[in-house]
């Protein structure tokens, strides 16, 4: 998270992240006046295999693949990509409750702290933050349905 703030928030807006094991979802808005953004990616990415290989004493690459970018055109699709997002953890069997994982944007979302997520704009596309909720749950609820659907079919 350190380096999320230091490399991407001077350059994007954040509207919502998970972190997983082996991947991670950043939902973000280029700023316009941003100079070279694909370079602060680079120095992110580099800082970040450094301090992972540091940390678990290792060397050489951490990621496979480059990165993938999806440009967002409508709202219902950004606030599916929302929603998704905060999901992710219950869907990879990392968590049996998104709203209490810990390397997620949701509890930012929906609290008064501090944050340099856009909280405001993001709460706004649905409606108030009783909405944002009902509507994470409302999705997760749709999933376990068809979980079950195939479970048990």
């Amino acid at each position: 998270m350190k380096l999320l703030k230091k490399h991407i928030l001077p350059i994007a807006r954040i509207y919502s992240y998970c972190l997983l094991k082996n991947h991670f979802h950043l939902l973000i808005r280029i700023k316009e006046d941003s100079e070279n953004p694909s370079q602060s990616f680079s120095n992110f990415f580099n800082a970040y295999t450094k301090a992972f290989n540091k940390r678990y004493d290792r060397v050489g690459s951490l990621f496979q693949r480059p990165f993938k970018r999806i440009k967002i055109k409508d709202e219902k699709y950004l606030k599916s990509l929302i929603v998704y997002i905060h999901l992710n953890p219950e869907s990879h069997k990392l968590s049996n409750d998104f709203e209490s994982y810990s390397y997620s944007s949701y509890y930012s979302l929906i609290s008064s702290k501090m944050t340099g997520i856009e909280r405001i704009k993001v709460i706004k596309l649905f409606n108030d933050v009783e909405n944002f909720k009902f509507v994470h749950n409302q999705r997760k609820f749709i999933i376990d349905e068809r979980m079950n659907e195939l479970i048990f079919e």
